[in-house]
């Protein structure tokens, strides 16, 4: 008959005393460790809605789409993240560091239904002002306006946005049939800048 080593029987008896390793979810919630990897969450106020995140998803579950015909046109990032991967690569990413965080959120993420496990925010487009295309968020915009500084104002498009924000200028969508040289102040989208700069 085989006796107990002595280390196992300390093992024992620490048990017993000291209880077990293990949380006692769900009576108790489980507290994650600090550098624990968690539901992605958008913070609206800090997210520009660039759609970095949606680029470099591995697993595709952050879906980009643009409504151009709504008014105002809108820009939706979903998060989809019952098949998200935790990988982090959205708050890696992310161009303002504060728009999407992984949270240590561990616990309440299990739902039946998986229509409970998106998260989104909506973001206002800019429209070209010459064709009605898509030039892209009205928060990115304004984002790289403020980060370009001075030179802004080398951009038409950049510090008309940046005079938005004052209250000195509104951004309008008046879709014109020609292009004229004064048309080139004004928010066009690239194709545009470059017809009448080469074209006036």
């Amino acid at each position: 008959m085989r006796y107990p080593k002595l280390r196992e029987l300390a093992e024992a008896i620490r048990a017993l005393i000291q209880g077990p390793y293990t949380t006692k979810f769900p009576f108790k919630p489980h507290v994650p460790e600090k550098r624990f990897r968690g539901k992605p969450e958008y913070y609206k106020d800090q997210c520009v809605g660039c759609g970095a995140c949606s680029e470099v998803c591995p697993a595709g579950c952050i879906e980009m789409t643009d409504v151009v015909d709504g008014n105002p046109p809108l820009r939706k990032l979903t998060l989809h993240y019952d098949s998200c991967l935790f990988c982090g690569q959205c708050q890696a990413n992310c161009i303002t560091k504060e728009g999407i965080k992984l949270s240590n959120k561990l616990d309440d993420l299990s739902t039946f239904d998986r229509n409970d496990a998106i998260e989104s925010v909506e973001k206002e487009l800019v429209l070209c002002e010459a064709c009605g295309c898509n030039i892209g968020a009205k928060d990115h915009l304004l984002w790289v306006a403020k980060k370009l500084g001075p030179l802004a104002y080398s951009s038409p498009t950049s510090y008309l946005s940046a005079l938005k924000d004052l209250k000195l200028a509104y951004l309008k969508v008046e879709k014109s049939e020609d292009l004229t040289r004064q048309d080139r102040v004004k928010v066009l989208c690239p194709k545009c800048r470059r017809e009448i700069t080469l074209e006036t």
